[in-house]
């Protein structure tokens, strides 16, 4: 196991993405679990979903701010250098977490220009502002960056280890989040970034994103809308709840990788990658049936809701692949530690949140 090299007690830590779904609950679980931390929060606001419950989130955070630690929020959209490198100067964070991004497979189909702006040329500016911290005397010690288990594309060969190659993606999130990685590598060589990138794994929890399966099919439910299962149901997910995902960020940036020289006096990259995923992938029928189960015991659906009527199977939708499912044997190996929240427990508490926050 590797052992901790940052102790995140009294660092300055700036969060891109601090409104989005796991920005938001990285920033509580900071401030919970450590001492005198200064957290930067940054996020565009932007209206892909409900703006309305990122600001839910960004009030969750202000309040266990009360408890301990400072809290800075900042409205501003990383595709700005201006604004990126405003907020380095001002903040000289010691830590990096990269979690700004336009999410989301399908909607990369219609609307491709907001995934080169956040994407790829917001990363690009953080990547920039990293690199020259060091000419500025403070250093970022240590950038660590969303990826996605999107980069497998459409891979056979399951579980996906980090040692597959991930260059035929099949959307173009896909291909904007496997460009971080090559992005982070190139700077981590030749300006000795140390930087670790995190390949999610269909992430689910209370307050998650609207436009994510278990949320969509909650909101179209109670709407009496049907709901459309991709290749008639024939799909298997690796889902990985919210604080698991969130655990995993914490001890990866506990963890920088260190810095050495080469034979031929250069970096030797401070660079690594990680899935953080369930290992425990769900057919996506079973998905359903658990969380219409669920959704009937927080009294979201009442007991008799006719569920066969309010669902449709439908072939596979471009982007889409049969099968996701994390190899988290290098997670396990370096930091002890492996996502285990059974989905159904997920679920219920994400079913427990809507009742209330909805007021159903």
């Amino acid at each position: 196991m590797l052992k901790p090299n940052i102790d995140i007690n009294g660092k300055s830590i700036l969060i891109t993405g601090a409104a989005g779904f796991i920005g938001a609950n990285l920033a509580l679980a900071l401030l919970k679990q450590f001492k005198d931390i200064k957290i930067i929060g940054i996020d565009n606001l932007n209206s892909y979903y409900d703006v309305s419950l990122k600001n839910y989130r960004l009030t969750e955070i202000e309040k266990a701010a009360l408890n301990g630690g400072e809290w800075t929020f900042i409205k501003g959209d990383i595709s700005d250098m201006e604004f990126v490198k405003g907020v380095f100067d001002k903040f000289k964070p010691d830590i990096v977490i990269n979690l700004a991004a336009q999410a989301g497979v399908r909607y990369s189909i219609e609307n491709p220009d907001a995934y080169i702006q956040s994407n790829i040329i917001g990363f690009y500016n953080i990547l920039e502002c990293v690199r020259h911290s060091y000419d500025n005397g403070f250093g970022v010690k240590h950038l660590v960056y969303a990826s996605s288990s999107s980069v497998y594309g459409s891979n056979e060969k399951v579980p996906y280890s980090t040692l597959d190659k991930t260059d035929n993606p099949v959307s173009l999130y896909a291909a904007t989040k496997k460009s971080n990685e090559l992005f982070a590598h190139a700077y981590s060589k030749l300006y000795n970034i140390p930087s670790t990138g995190l390949r999610f794994f269909t992430v689910y929890g209370p307050a998650g994103r609207p436009d994510m399966a278990y949320f969509g099919f909650t909101n179209k439910l109670l709407k009496g809308e049907k709901i459309k299962i991709f290749n008639y149901g024939n799909c298997k997910r690796d889902f990985t709840y919210i604080d698991d995902i969130v655990k995993g960020i914490i001890k990866v940036t506990e963890c920088a990788p260190e810095k050495k020289t080469g034979q031929d006096g250069l970096p030797i990259p401070p660079y690594r990658v990680y899935n953080i995923g369930n290992s425990a992938p769900e057919n996506l029928m079973d998905f359903v049936r658990i969380l219409k189960e669920e959704l009937i015991l927080a009294g979201v659906l009442d007991k008799d809701y006719d569920f066969n009527a309010h669902t449709e199977l439908v072939p596979m939708q471009a982007g889409d692949v049969p099968v996701t499912a994390a190899d988290t044997t290098p997670l396990e190996r370096d930091f002890g530690f492996k996502p285990s929240t059974p989905l159904r427990t997920g679920l219920r508490n994400f079913a427990k949140w809507y009742k209330d926050f909805y007021k159903v």
